[in-house]
């Protein structure tokens, strides 16, 4: 393990990973976290009464929900380089500065400012495409890059 990671550091540029792994890894995240949510939420939405009743249920946890897309970003990133969604993709987060795994203060600051992105109508993760470095508005704040995997 440590051969790999000292080869891959030692590499001069890394491959940046395609807009459609990205997309790709983003959807199956997105999609894990919201199975999260519809187990725990199920019971409280399915004896709701009304449509009122249901929006009073999610507005009750809209900040758990929020905190806890940044506890999954932050963990994954700062242990393993990558989101599961990512892994299952084949690539990963690096720090632009030596193509390292992101620290963990990385990681967090990247996960905030990806709650951030979304909330202004996704344009944090349009900017990657015109990014030459395929940079969001979390990769910049947080001077990342996602890479192919070796």
């Amino acid at each position: 393990m440590s051969d790999y990671l000292n080869e891959r550091d030692r590499k001069a540029e890394p491959e940046l990973a395609p807009f459609g792994k990205r997309i790709l890894a983003y959807a199956i995240d997105d999609l894990l976290i919201s199975i999260l949510f519809i187990i725990i939420l199920w019971g409280p939405v399915k004896s709701s009464t009304s449509v009122e009743e249901v929006a009073a249920i999610i507005n009750s946890v809209w900040l758990f929900m929020v905190m806890t897309q940044i506890i999954y970003h932050t963990f994954f990133v700062w242990q393993y380089g990558a989101s599961l969604g990512k892994i299952a993709m084949g690539i990963e987060v690096v720090e632009s500065n030596g193509y390292s795994k992101p620290r963990f203060s990385v990681a967090l600051n990247r996960a905030i400012f990806r709650i951030v992105s979304g909330m202004i109508f996704y344009l944090g993760f349009v900017w990657a495409f015109i990014d030459p470095k395929r940079q969001t508005l979390h990769d910049k704040t947080a001077s990342t890059l996602v890479v192919s995997k070796d």
